[in-house]
């Protein structure tokens, strides 16, 4: 079976090359569905393929950024994107991601990196896991609620309102946002794109993992925007990321280009689910792909502790990340076509009616 590896000639090591098909065009359907770069999923997932830590952050930083630039043009369309709240982002997540990328060589250097950004990625999943379940249970409460008294609840409503706080922050200069239909002081989107962008920096993920869900729950954004401007704000971040790994020698571009590939055609999938699943639909998905990406992180990490069961952890994190790619991106694929196939027979029984 030696036909099913490829040696990559920068990071030195064999992969199996299916993999790394299915995580591109996985993370391309999720990630133009998300609105991220999918790399919350790809990072562990080449590391867990075979390679090192370092090479698994940079190579999917270089095929993040391409794949990114597809899905934006198509949220574009859908105007789905806030260009002005992107660009205001960029400067604090290029700061933040240097910041982090210099910290991963120091950690690389000691010999820390892959406990260190393992552990990050637990931690950071944990929240996120919280976070839009919480969202997700105070937002039915809500719903049981507004039913009870005989209203409806307002459809842009959420369960967390974290928003509403840091809107009262009245620090100069103060900005609109039209598209996302938001007036706030500046420094909010430029303090949640620092951190997003050194988390970005450190775990190898575009920032879409906590920026996401930061633009819904702190900035305000509704979802689908949320969605569009975090895909132009990881393209820009994602090109400076490519650039700097690349220059550090930590970017396996055999691998890039292997999953850009699959991620070109993938994106454009995940983008167009995004008008027939909104709102909380989204959100719960995106908790379910966390959930299992937790998961096979830390089958990877057990044999740290328990060297006996490596054999069998390596293996299972393996199937496990790849089994959670293929099957979310199967849902939103087939959640895609009900919707499109609904949306023809309106189109088609309102010419009837009309005839």
């Amino acid at each position: 079976m030696d036909w099913l590896y490829i040696l990559m000639p920068i990071a030195g090591v064999k992969i199996f090359w299916p993999g790394l098909i299915i995580l591109g065009i996985g993370v391309g359907v999720i990630g133009g569905f998300f609105g991220m770069g999918g790399a919350w999923m790809v990072t562990p997932g080449l590391n867990i393929l075979g390679f090192p830590m370092a090479f698994a952050i940079g190579t999917d930083i270089a095929h993040m950024a391409g794949k990114s630039l597809i899905s934006t043009m198509r949220h574009g369309k859908f105007g789905n994107v806030d260009y002005k709240l992107g660009l205001i982002m960029l400067g604090g997540t290029i700061v933040g991601f240097e910041i982090g990328a210099q910290m991963i060589m120091w950690l690389e250097r000691i010999g820390s990196v892959e406990m260190v950004v393992r552990w990050l990625y637990i931690v950071l999943l944990i929240f996120i896991t919280y976070m839009v379940f919480a969202d997700v249970s105070k937002r039915l409460k809500k719903e049981r609620e507004a039913k009870k008294a005989g209203r409806e609840l307002d459809k842009l409503a959420t369960g967390l309102e974290w928003h509403k706080t840091f809107h009262k922050i009245k620090i100069p200069p103060m900005i609109h946002l039209n598209v996302a239909g938001i007036y706030c002081s500046a420094w909010l989107p430029i303090g949640v794109s620092f951190v997003t962008g050194w988390l970005a920096g450190i775990l190898g993920i575009g920032g879409g993992l906590i920026r996401m869900p930061s633009l819904i729950y702190i900035v305000g954004c509704p979802t689908h925007v949320a969605v569009g401007s975090d895909l132009f704000e990881v393209m820009i971040s994602g090109l400076y990321g490519a650039a700097t790994y690349t220059f550090k020698g930590r970017t396996e571009l055999v691998a890039a280009i292997i999953m850009l590939i699959g991620a070109a055609i993938g994106a454009q999938v995940g983008t167009v689910a995004t008008k027939y699943i909104k709102g909380y639909g989204i959100r719960v998905a995106f908790g379910c792909a966390v959930v299992g990406c937790m998961f096979s992180v830390l089958l990877k990490l057990l044999p740290a502790y328990f060297p006996a069961i490596k054999g069998f952890c390596d293996e299972a994190a393996t199937w496990v990340v790849l089994l959670c790619v293929s099957a979310l991106a199967l849902y939103i694929t087939v959640k895609m076509v009900q919707g499109a196939k609904a949306e023809i027979a309106a189109s088609k029984a309102k010419k009837a009616s009309l005839a």
